[in-house]
């Protein structure tokens, strides 16, 4: 999640995606485990969110260090069952304050994704040892159809050019250039998520009430430019949709690990 804009993931509710997106966490600490063994190591899980990815590598016997901006999470991860095994920090990914080579790994399940990457990688790069493992998981831009985008784009346009954004740490060149100077041995798995609920409406309540990008959009869009793209939407879950009324629909993304030089 983007640490720059801890108010932006308080909205909504991101512990319903969180939830979703658990198993993305598991495959991310277990790909770490393949390449350097995540018992008795100490782990940070940078951007936690509500802290998938910590407690999954707490549970394979790491010491875990869970870092996110944003209190509300932070909070919501030290209740979670099994958090008392987890050391809960609010601070930015970028910026932990956290001593120097400290950890043997780092993982970030879909969150180091939305921060700026030279600050990140700066601190990814002072935290892990030499010899230790970055892990994290993107997802990767499906421009055929994506039915949490392509509505946006289709009723808004474009968004406004910038710096970097989410998406390009799906592209394999990008996450190789951008890991080049501290890290090796980078390996990269792509996979596919499933996105399913149980009806039109539950997906749509999902964006209107849980997600948080997409509770923040429409928030802040006034009529008619919200009831619009709230019409978008169900257009595009629609065609995602089966005769018993379940919405499904794939979701590619990737696993990369790299060996802190």
């Amino acid at each position: 999640m983007p640490d720059s804009k801890p108010t932006l993931w308080a909205t909504g509710r991101y512990e319903a995606v969180a939830e979703r997106i658990a198993s993305i966490a598991a495959e991310v600490v277990a790909a770490v485990d393949r390449r350097k063994t995540v018992r008795d190591a100490a782990v940070i899980d940078l951007a936690c969110g509500t802290g998938s990815a910590a407690l999954a590598a707490a549970g394979a016997g790491a010491r875990v260090t869970g870092v996110d901006l944003t209190a509300e999470l932070v909070d919501i991860a030290a209740a979670r069952p099994g958090a008392d095994a987890v050391t809960w920090v609010v601070a930015d990914a970028a910026d932990t304050g956290l001593p120097d080579a400290g950890f043997d790994a780092a993982v970030s399940n879909m969150g180091i994704i939305f921060v700026e990457p030279e600050s990140l990688l700066g601190e990814v790069a002072r935290l892990v040892r030499p010899g230790g493992v970055f892990g994290f998981s993107s997802w990767i831009r499906d421009d055929a159809g994506n039915p949490f985008y392509n509505p946006i784009v289709e009723t808004l346009g474009q968004p406004p050019a910038s710096g970097y954004s989410p998406d390009q740490w799906g592209e394999p060149d990008v996450v190789a250039a951008r890991l080049a100077a501290a890290f090796d041995g980078i390996e990269i798995e792509k996979r596919v998520h499933t996105w399913q609920f149980d009806s039109l409406p539950a997906a749509l309540h999902f964006l209107k009430h849980e997600s948080p990008m997409h509770v923040d959009l429409l928030h802040n869009l006034e009529d008619p430019q919200r009831t619009q793209l709230v019409q978008a939407f169900e257009r595009a879950f629609g065609e995602h949709t089966d005769s018993a009324g379940r919405v499904s629909f794939p979701s590619p993304y990737l696993v990369a690990t790299a060996r802190r030089t």
